[in-house]
Parts: C-alpha cells; structure tokens; sequence
C-alpha cells in the first residue's frame, strides 16, 4: 500500500477498531495482561532515549527503510523481547532501525537477520524463540519465512508479523496463519499481527486498536 494512501486511511481504521481497547471485554488472564502489560504500557523506559540518539547516529547510513518503521512499532518491539527474554531472535526483512529496538530488549541475544530466503541461517536443533518479519511489500517472502520458523517454533516462542492490514494480500496471509494448526494465540493490532504457539491454551484471536 502506498503509504501516503495508508496515513489517510489511519484514522478511520482506528475508528473502526475503538471498541477493541484496553482489554474491554478479555477476558483471558493471559491475553489482559499482554494488553495492559506490554502492548499498552506507557513506562518511559531509559533505553527509548538511549536507542533514539543511536537511531539518529546510525540514519546518515542506512536507506529509507531505516527510517520508516513507526517508532510505537519499534517501541513494541522492544517491550516484547523484553518481556519473552528469547534465546534466538530471527530479524527476517530489510535493514531497519528496529534491528536496534529488538537487541536492546535483551542482551546477548542469539540474533540472525535476512533480507532474502538464502540468508536465513537456522542451526539444527535450535529452536526460534522470537522472529520479526517486516516485509509486508512482499507476502510471499513474509509467507516462506514463516513457515520456516514455525517448524522450528516452541511453546514460548512469539513471531510478530508487520504490515497484516496493510494490503489484501497480507490480509490473506494473516488468515492463513491464524488457521495454521501450529499456531495458538493471535493478536491483531493492523500494522502488526503477533502470533504465539503455547498449544497448552485456547486458540484465540483478538483484535486490539493499537
């Protein structure tokens, strides 16, 4: 989607969406306290200053991308690393400034990233406890990665998907992988699908107005 088209489009999705804020009407423990925890959560960590002064350091280098990501976008990413403290972390797309949010969220950890199929590296055995896919502009990429990880996926690993209410075809993805049996619960917030494999709960699929 052209993205001058999208930031028109914004107000009236979130609009649409009102009715799916701050947990009214969850009633699942786990998913109201994703919400109200993580998803919602306004502490002004000290590293959000830390990482924009590094993002403004590092832009001069990088192309657009590096800068198009919403900084709530980034913000979220580092909130869920921080809170599912993974081993491995997949940083699946092209270059972004979020690669700087999703390392902050945990130190040392075991992060591999790919713009392209063939740079996708996975190790045998070792499991993909957190992947970022952001490559909305091409599904079917977005769609390989996926599969790939989720073969690899455990019952505490969490795959944050961008851009799922972006196009019909990212829409037509995002249904699919809520209907993969190797998924459990999702969480639909339209510039972000996160997606988690605990196969020990319901399998459910909230909507929530980021």
């Amino acid at each position: 989607m052209n993205l001058f088209l999208h930031a028109l489009q914004r107000p009236f999705v979130w609009l649409w969406r009102i009715r799916h804020q701050c947990g009214y009407g969850v009633h699942s423990p786990f998913a109201f306290d994703l919400i109200t925890q993580v998803i919602y959560e306004r502490t002004p960590y000290y590293k959000y200053k830390e990482l924009k002064t590094e993002q403004r350091k590092q832009s001069a280098h990088h192309n657009r991308a590096w800068r198009r990501e919403p900084l709530k976008v980034k913000r979220l990413l580092f909130r869920l690393v921080n809170r599912m403290q993974p081993h491995t972390l997949i940083d699946a797309g092209k270059t972004a400034a979020s690669a700087l949010y999703l390392k902050a969220g945990k130190d040392n950890v075991d992060y591999t990233a790919a713009s392209q199929l063939d740079e996708l590296f996975l190790e045998a055995g070792i499991p993909v406890d957190f992947a970022w896919l952001h490559d909305y502009k091409h599904p079917h990429f977005v769609e390989e990665v996926f599969c790939l990880c989720a073969d690899r996926a455990g019952k505490h690993s969490l795959f944050v998907i961008e851009g799922i209410g972006y196009s019909r075809a990212m829409r037509a993805l995002w249904k699919r992988i809520k209907q993969d049996e190797r998924t459990g619960i999702t969480f639909n917030l339209y510039d972000v699908g996160l997606v988690f494999f605990d196969k020990t709960k319901i399998k459910q699929h909230y909507i929530v107005n980021f």
